[in-house]
């Protein structure tokens, strides 16, 4: 059975939806956690603490361990203090689940520069942000258990969710390479791709029955899976309505021209031989592999 006794856990964006199932998963099953929540509207807007702080309440009610923490993880300093302050509590911090978020769709036309960079900040940024505070901690103790949430807004695209999509797909590539360098320290990073029943998708799926079968108390069974000791590693988690899967970004095994065939014509002309998928596909662990495979194949 997965247990995080004496294990200290950072959940962001905890005080609602998600991150608030998160938070109480991990805390049920033992670990001390830091309940940050920046109590912001969904679109970024406003600020309060009451979100957290209820959260905690939850935790301690049930004979958990928690702290409230205001910190908008778009601010590294802001990062650094919630990070002070676990260790100053616990001494360690074991798990980082970048869970916060915003939304401001609107399509790439109708938006503005602001409106975009001010998603990047938080989902991107803040994911950043929130790793670097604690990696160098995670290294001392050879132990860490690092989740990104990614979306399929970011993995496939969605229209009006441009901004959004590109900090979810990008998260994915700080993954990647967080992955190769925590490999010799026992820190894992992973991926949570979720489709959940929260105030960031109240407005998406109206009707009533559909989204009661989308709980986010499902989704937080597969991240306190990817939190824990025996979890794997470099996973992409879809999951939803009880559901779970496998994401993987593949490659071809294409074609390769002689140099005097080279040409736009000649890639356009065989782009069915270039996409066409074969069962031994490429799942790359390293961007050195991609060079690698064309290094082969032009021998």
């Amino acid at each position: 059975m997965i247990n995080f006794k004496d294990r200290v856990a950072i959940v962001t964006g905890a005080g609602n939806g998600l991150g608030r199932t998160h938070a109480l998963a991990l805390a049920s099953r033992g670990a001390r956690v830091v309940v940050n929540d920046f109590g912001r509207q969904k679109d970024g807007s406003g600020e309060c603490t009451e979100a957290a702080n209820s959260v905690v309440e939850e935790i301690r009610l049930a004979g958990g361990e928690a702290i409230a923490n205001s910190a908008n993880v778009a601010d590294f300093e802001q990062v650094q203090s919630m990070v002070n302050q676990a260790m100053e509590q616990w001494g360690r911090v074991d798990i980082l689940v970048n869970n916060a978020g915003i939304l401001r769709d609107k399509s790439f036309s109708g938006a503005n520069l602001t409106d975009l960079k001010a998603v990047l900040d938080v989902h991107l940024m803040g994911s950043i942000n929130c790793c670097k505070a604690v990696w160098d901690i995670m290294k001392a103790q050879e132990y860490g258990r690092i989740v990104m949430t990614s979306s399929s807004s970011g993995l496939y695209g969605n229209f009006g969710q441009s901004g959004y999509g590109a900090a979810k797909m990008a998260v994915i590539g700080l993954m990647n390479t967080l992955v190769i360098e925590g490999a010799k320290y026992n820190i894992k990073v992973n991926a949570i791709a979720p489709t959940a029943a929260t105030r960031m998708t109240e407005d998406v799926i109206a009707e009533k029955t559909v989204l009661e079968k989308f709980k986010p108390e499902h989704i937080s069974a597969g991240l306190v899976a990817l939190c824990c000791e025996e979890s794997p590693n470099r996973m992409i988690l879809s999951c939803g309505a009880g559901g779970f899967s496998k994401v993987r970004i593949t490659e071809t095994a294409g074609i390769i021209f002689q140099d005097d065939d080279i040409s736009p014509e000649s890639v356009l002309g065989n782009i069915g031989a270039v996409t066409q998928s074969q069962p031994d596909d490429a799942e790359f662990q390293l961007g050195m592999e991609q060079f690698m495979k064309y290094a082969n194949l032009a021998k």
